[in-house]
């Protein structure tokens, strides 16, 4: 694997956030697990009550070289749609290229449409790179079950809203992918791939549910079954199965946590 070449770096090298806590409060979330958990800053209550942080939204944003992932430490909710359409209108007028990374609430994706239409197409050409400059939405859809959709992320739109959300953008003309990381359900990944693919432009990215070994400390009997399914889910031998069913798909893409079992 190349250097850098993981996590959030396998999609953009820049990142923008302009929100400290989530509605959606995902079980798994890395963000809410430092905050909450490692640094003590916020309490697990205090964590869905999203807290817009103006020094962000009302920050000067420059061009930067690569990719910008907007948000990482948040989602876009109808809470904060306002500040996130500031920061991601800065973001686009300074002539960069915007991966907008989200589990989509339809009515939030439908005014980022509309709004930033004309960001849909070739923006801008570098020169030097020839690069495009546009929107690339990337929704996050683990499951297409929504009871395990929302036992993991309990604030998250269902995979229905999620699923008209993609299509929208898609019927819109804009570039559109999917994160399947974490895949939350590895025995159905192949009714996820057919029935979201033909709104694909992009890639499907498949990745495991990493740290597992946090969640187990103190979990319930129900979480702890959650879990023990996840990783029956995704033995290297699971995995191993699935890599070889999509490896010449040209849509589907591998996250680090893939690339480490089958050795890309």
């Amino acid at each position: 694997m190349k250097k850098n070449n993981y996590g959030a770096r396998q999609w953009a090298p820049n990142y923008a956030n302009c929100c400290t806590g989530c509605s959606h409060n995902c079980i798994y979330c890395y963000a809410k697990a430092r905050e909450v958990y490692r640094f003590k800053r916020l309490t697990e209550a205090d964590w869905p009550l999203e807290q817009v942080r103006m020094h962000d939204v009302e920050k000067k944003r420059k061009k930067l070289s690569g990719r910008i992932m907007f948000p990482t430490t948040h989602d876009i909710t109808p809470n904060n749609l306002d500040a996130c359409m500031v920061v991601l209108g800065k973001l686009l007028e300074a002539g960069n290229e915007v991966l907008v990374v989200s589990k989509p609430h339809f009515d939030c994706v439908k005014r980022i449409c509309d709004d930033f239409e004309r960001y849909r197409d070739l923006y801008e050409i570098d020169v030097d790179v020839n690069r495009q400059y546009r929107i690339i939405f990337r929704f996050t859809i683990g499951a297409c079950d929504d009871q395990i959709l929302s036992f993991w992320e309990p604030g998250a739109p269902s995979y229905s809203e999620r699923k008209a959300s993609l299509k929208h953008v898609y019927q819109r003309g804009f570039q559109t992918s999917v994160s399947a990381e974490p895949m939350l359900d590895t025995a159905n990944i192949d009714a996820l791939i057919s029935d979201l693919s033909p709104f694909v432009t992009d890639k499907i990215w498949l990745g495991k549910l990493n740290h597992l070994g946090p969640l187990k400390k103190g979990a319930d009997p129900y979480l702890m079954q959650e879990i023990r399914r996840i990783e029956r889910g995704q033995t290297d031998a699971s995995i191993k199965a699935i890599y070889r069913r999509y490896s010449d798909n040209p849509i589907v893409e591998w996250k680090d946590s893939i690339q480490r079992v089958v050795g890309i």
